[in-house]
Formats: C-alpha cells, structure tokens, sequence
C-alpha cells in the first residue's frame, strides 16, 4: 500500500504527538514544523501529499502561509485548522481552495477522516463502485432473461450510462471492460426487441409502446402552452449520458422538473425522426400530405429545411394559434447572433431552437484526425460534448434565459452509437450512404443480425419503388461493400454513427425545467 506524506505546521506541535503518532501508526509519514514560515520553506523544498496547517501561529499566519503555498504550489492539497469559527476566516480559506477544514479541539477519527477523503477518495470510491456495480450487474444479467417492456428497456439503459459515468475514469479499466460487455449484451437483447414490437407500436393502438417522436409536441410540449413562454431547444444527436455530463451546468440556472427519455422512430436520423417531431407525422404520411416538404432519398436537397413549416402545419392541425419562433443554429456565428437578440423571444407562447453542433462533432469525429485523437473512446466524447457545450454560444442562450419567468423543454431528436464491426451488404448505386440503414431495391446480405423490412409501408416508411425494402444495422454494427470492404472498415469502425437499432440511439431524453433566477 502506498505511504503518503504530510506536513504538519502548528505552533503546539509538541500537543499533537498522539494525533501524529496515531496517523503514523496507519502508514502515514508525518514532518512535523512549529511556525508557518517553516511550513511554506519545506513545502517548497520537498514533495508533501498533504499540508495540515493551523491557522493562527505567531508571525506568519496560517492564511498568508495557505496563499504562498497555494501560489507555489496549486495542486497541493491544504487542510485548515482553526479555533476560530468566524465565518469570513472560513470564506477566506474557502476561497483559497483549501482542500478541507477542521476545528480544534481535534479528535483522530476527524482528522484520519479528512486524510481519508483526500488522499485516498478515488481509491475508496474505486472500490466502492465497482463492488456496487458487482451486485448491479447480477440484476441486470438477470433482467436479459425476461421478457422486457419499453419502460424496463429505458430503465436498464439508464442504469447502464449510470455505472459508465461512475467508471468514467481510467484507473478503472477492469470493471469498464466488464460493463462494455454487459452493454453489448443488453444492445443484443434490445435489437430483437425492437424487431419483435416496432411494427406492433406503429399499428396496433392497443400496444403497449413509448412515446415516439412524432407524438413528442402533441403529447409533452403543446400541453406545457399557458401563462409562460415556452423555449423548446433540440440538440441533435444527444444521448443520455452526454445530457447527464451537462446536466450539472444546467442544474446551477435551471430546476429539473421532469427527466424522462422517449423512443427515436426508425431511421435514427435527422431526416426522419426529426422531422417527424415537427411535423407530428411518421414518415410516409409526411411523403403523402406534404410532397412539397418531404425530401426523399433520392434527392439531393438537403432533408430537413422544412422543420419550420411542418411546425407551423401540426399547430395548426391541433387547432393552436400561438404566437411561435424558430431558428436553427448550424455555426458558432448563428449560435452569437440568436445569444445577442433572444430578448426578443420573450414576448412568443413557443420558441423553438435547434442546434445543430453535436451532430457535427460525431460526424467530424469520423472524418478529422484530430477529433478521432480528442475523442477516442465513449469518456472522450462525452468531456468534449460538455467543453463545447460550457464555452456554446447555447450556454450563453440558456443563461440568458433563465433570468425570466419561462418553462424550457431539451431534447433530441435521436443518439449515436459508436460502432465496431462491418456487416457486408450489397447494392445498386442508387442505395442511400448512410452507415446504419439501407433503402433500395436490390439489398443483398447474409446473415441475420440485422432487421430487413421488406414491406416498408408497415412501418410507415416511404417507398419509392415496388420492390424498396430497408436494412436497419443492429448491435454497434455498420454497413460496408464488399468490392471496397477494407477501406469501408479502416476508415468508420470506431466512429458514431446513427440511423440503426441501439438503447443509445433509439432512447433519448427529454427535460423540463423552469428558471431557477427569475430577475
């Protein structure tokens, strides 16, 4: 076991042999030092996991010695200790970022305690978790073997990204190989199903289904509409753990009323489940009522430039007349220019705000080197997500916000999933490019892993041609040509992707919260 050392400076020293005894009995070394000045040298000189530092000691103060060392040497922890409970003495030490704080008269316990929760806290917590996990994980295992329902399919995966934003630390590798595990076996279970009930949920109004995404403004946004403007903001491509890493930032404007997850339809992508959002439709009745806004696969225009429009079209369906915004931020210059003018929205019964960024990085992460170094693995992209989010012109939006009296929904319109293995499928050159999903008329492929829906129309998917049918990859798999397989392998696997079957692109969440510092 690792021996710590701490430097003791008090100007009783000498009174404080059986607490340095009783430490040193438990493996600590201890260097003791009867004044502050001396505490400041040897802290300079020689390496100290931790500084006990008492407070008022003749010349030098413990304070003034707390802001040299600090200054020398910013990542040392410092522990003070004072008679004196005068709250602008503790708000000094505080705000010298002291790493604890007792009052004498000391007893051990307190102070093995505090050398406890600095010195050894992310072993403790280590252990702690992965032991908590352990018993976790049995319940989890177990849930595989019976027949879930869309409730427990959500709960498991929020149990998952719980332990992986637990483990999300490298000294905790072990126990993160066992839960990746445990997660490619609950994305097994959960693709069959999906493939066992998707059509069920879209046909049989008896069924026991989700909230989809063509039910999220009828069902949880419009019913909010009343005395506060209500600001819906969609943050393409976010998944629950990425919104549980920003979730703390959010926490310090906003109150957490609701936190629930909803189910992305099929394909998990912009096109489709977004604009089924806005328009309140499934795919192939937008295709049929809105010609002029559906864009399909075999166009080049871009598919979602009508989100605005199917808004306007469903609010007008549920015979709403709302004063409405919209405005759908692509780049950093948008997301200023929206942060300098949204006092203007105020006065709207709904304020919609889509932003575009996380999208771009997954995407990004797939063709730049640089973003494939920054996000190697799950941990990675999840800090980039909260970095972007923390120094985003939406933060700026958000805070901005939350100074009013308004009721804010986020969401997303689907996840990503970050994927491992090729799965060869065949095609003509009019099958559409994305990773996770096929559309065409002459899909070839072995095997059954994947869900191949050969009557699209059940699933009320568009279908251009007689003989369309879809593919839908499974699992963290994506989808590779044969004549071009290895190129296809070395360049996406280990990227995000989306438009497949996984708890982390079909189970999204959805947030309420109210303003937490009404001016």
């Amino acid at each position: 076991m690792q021996r710590y050392s701490i430097l003791w400076a008090d100007d009783e020293i000498d009174l404080l042999k059986p607490h340095i005894l009783f430490l040193e009995q438990r493996g600590y070394d201890i260097t003791p030092v009867n004044n502050a000045s001396d505490a400041v040298e040897m802290s300079d000189e020689k390496h100290f996991d931790v500084v006990f530092l008492d407070e008022h000691m003749p010349g030098m103060s413990g304070l003034e010695a707390l802001s040299i060392i600090k200054t020398n040497k910013p990542n040392l922890p410092v522990v003070m200790i004072t008679k004196n409970e005068e709250e602008h003495i503790m708000e000094e030490a505080i705000g010298s970022k002291i790493a604890d704080y007792l009052i004498k008269p000391l007893n051990p316990s307190q102070i093995l305690l505090s050398v406890k929760k600095i010195l050894d806290n992310k072993r403790l917590v280590i252990e702690k978790t992965n032991l908590n996990y352990q018993q976790e994980f049995r319940k989890i295992s177990m849930a595989f073997m019976d027949e879930m329902n869309h409730e427990q399919w959500a709960d498991i995966y929020k149990k998952l990204v719980h332990w992986e934003l637990q483990m999300d630390q490298p000294d905790n590798q072990e126990m993160g190989d066992v839960l990746d595990m445990q997660k490619t076996e609950a994305n097994a279970n959960f693709s069959k199903f999906i493939i066992r009930n998707y059509e069920s949920w879209l046909n049989n109004p008896s069924a026991d289904k989700p909230l989809l995404s063509h039910q999220l403004m009828k069902r949880k946004v419009f019913p909010e509409l009343g005395s506060k403007p209500i600001f819906f903001v969609l943050i393409d491509n976010l998944r629950v753990d990425q919104w549980k890493v920003i979730e703390p930032i959010i926490a310090e404007y906003f109150t957490i009323d609701k936190e629930e997850t909803y189910y992305s339809i099929l394909p998990t992508t912009t096109a489709y489940a977004r604009n089924a959002i806005f328009s309140g439709q499934l795919p192939s009745e937008m295709a049929k009522t809105h010609p002029d806004l559906w864009v399909g696969e075999d166009e080049e225009e871009g598919k979602n430039n009508f989100e605005d429009e199917f808004l306007t079209k469903q609010l007008r369906r549920n015979n709403l007349n709302v004063k409405t915004s919209y405005h759908k931020i692509k780049n950093m210059e948008e997301g200023r220019s929206l942060a300098d003018t949204v006092n203007n929205l105020f006065k709207n019964d709904l304020n919609v705000i889509v932003y575009n960024f996380v999208d771009m990085l997954s995407h990004a992460r797939t063709d730049m080197a640089m973003i494939r170094e920054l996000a190697p693995d799950e941990s990675a992209y999840r800090s980039i997500t909260r970095s972007w989010f923390l120094h985003s012109p939406l933060f700026d939006i958000l805070k901005k916000i939350s100074e009013k009296d308004v009721k804010v929904v986020i969401t997303t319109d689907h996840g990503t999933i970050r994927v491992k293995r090729a799965f060869k499928i065949i095609g003509d050159r009019n099958v559409n490019t994305n990773l996770r999903y096929k559309q065409g008329k002459n899909l070839g492929f072995d095997g059954d892993k994947v869900m191949h829906v050969t009557k699209p129309e059940k699933l009320f998917l568009p279908k251009p041609n007689v003989s369309t049918s879809y593919v839908f990859a499974t699992e963290d798999q994506f989808f590779a040509y044969p004549n071009n397989f290895n190129y296809y392998v070395n360049f996406y696997n280990d990227t995000f992707q989306h438009g497949g079957i996984s708890l982390e692109e079909m189970i999204i969440p959805i947030i309420f919260l109210t303003s937490k510092n009404v001016s």
